[in-house]
């Protein structure tokens, strides 16, 4: 049974405010429009909890590990800065078209907002991702918490191609009398990112978390409280709400949660030994899990690591909207890399011939 609210209720207060507001300091919205909290689960109490949680049994959140793994960070609506990514990452070709063989490719979050291309990256990652499978490979796709915000219908965050974007959906239907109180230039979003709609149910086939061998990826961070309340209860309650059948859950709403927090992501970075390391120990321990990749913060000078190599920053700003340059983290074995220009030729089985990888920590061992 659906359990998926009404649209008078997620358009308060009137979207047309949300149109108009912008901010470049993206947080959650006091007065963000979201469904009536009764079914809502409790959040979890906040990060400085000083006992280690226990590991979280509950692993299916957890990918077997591969020879090679690239991460991106946040792409923001930018087509031309992913396909720079992509292309960085031995992904894909002139065509777009996947050849990475057994690559294991994983995006961090916000595809959405900021920029016009959009529909064209989400649709992008999806067939990747069958690609991928096909091949060998794999592609994931997580939440960051400007898809978050979308299926929340917070679109305080979305250019003026951003609406015009989703009017041509293929199967998207924008008519119906539900849809009455949105305001007709956002009429078309609102169908596609409306819980249960087009968009919204292919994001809720995205997780939020998600770790790949020995290295955990999610768009802010992982903390002990969402290790402790459960990674993949977070993502089994994200995707039911996505999919329309039930209320946003708070752990995904609230300030610290694993889409929204930057505990890790602090400048100068947290060093071993400061509170934010001993979280992130806790939480890497309880998934079993050498380090964790994140997104969410720019880093203006590219990717950086904290915590002894710990956790990896990977949002370098790359959309237009930034005005970053396009870069990528490579893990393969106890390896971590940086790579910033594509491969010039094909890559081969242990060659690195024709890119620009930069070690930074090295994590060799």
């Amino acid at each position: 049974m659906s359990a998926a609210p009404r649209l008078s209720t997620l358009l308060a207060p009137p979207l047309a405010a949300l149109l108009l507001a912008g901010c470049d300091a993206d947080r959650p919205a006091s007065r963000a429009p979201r469904p009536a909290p009764a079914a809502s689960a409790a959040a979890p109490s906040s990060a400085g909890a000083s006992t280690a949680p226990p590991p979280d049994a509950d692993r299916s959140y957890a990918r077997p590990a591969a020879d090679r793994v690239v991460a991106i960070g946040d792409l923001h609506g930018d087509l031309a800065a992913t396909r720079a990514a992509l292309r960085i990452a031995g992904a894909i070709d002139a065509s777009d078209r996947w050849v990475g063989g057994k690559l294991v490719l994983v995006q961090t979050g916000d595809e959405l907002d900021r920029g016009d291309g959009e529909q064209a990256i989400v649709d992008l990652f999806d067939r990747l991702a069958s690609e991928a499978r096909a091949a060998g490979g794999a592609v994931y796709a997580l939440n960051g918490n400007h898809e978050v915000m979308n299926v929340q219908l917070d679109f305080r965050y979305v250019t003026e191609g951003g609406f015009k974007d989703f009017e041509d959906a293929p199967g998207l239907d924008a008519s119906g009398s539900h849809l009455a109180p949105v305001p007709p230039p956002a009429r078309a979003r609102a169908a596609a990112f409306v819980p249960g709609g087009l968009y919204a149910k292919k994001l809720a086939a995205r997780d939020v978390i998600i770790a790949v061998g020995d290295t955990v990826f999610a768009h802010g961070g992982v903390l002990p409280s969402h290790t402790r309340y459960g990674v993949a209860r977070i993502n089994r309650e994200v995707r039911a709400w996505m999919e329309g059948k039930a209320a946003p859950p708070a752990v995904v709403t609230a300030e610290d949660s694993p889409v929204w927090a930057r505990l890790y992501s602090s400048d100068p970075p947290p060093s071993p030994g400061s509170n934010a390391c001993a979280a992130l120990d806790q939480a890497l321990a309880a998934m079993s899990a050498k380090r964790m990749v994140v997104g969410h913060t720019v880093q203006r000078n590219g990717i950086t690591s904290a915590c002894g190599d710990k956790v990896w920053r990977i949002d370098v700003g790359m959309a237009s909207h930034y005005g970053g340059k396009p870069a990528a983290l490579e893990i393969a074995g106890d390896t971590v890399r940086v790579l910033t220009s594509e491969p010039s030729e094909p890559k081969t089985p242990g060659g690195d011939k024709g890119e620009n990888k930069k070690d930074v920590g090295g994590e060799k061992k």
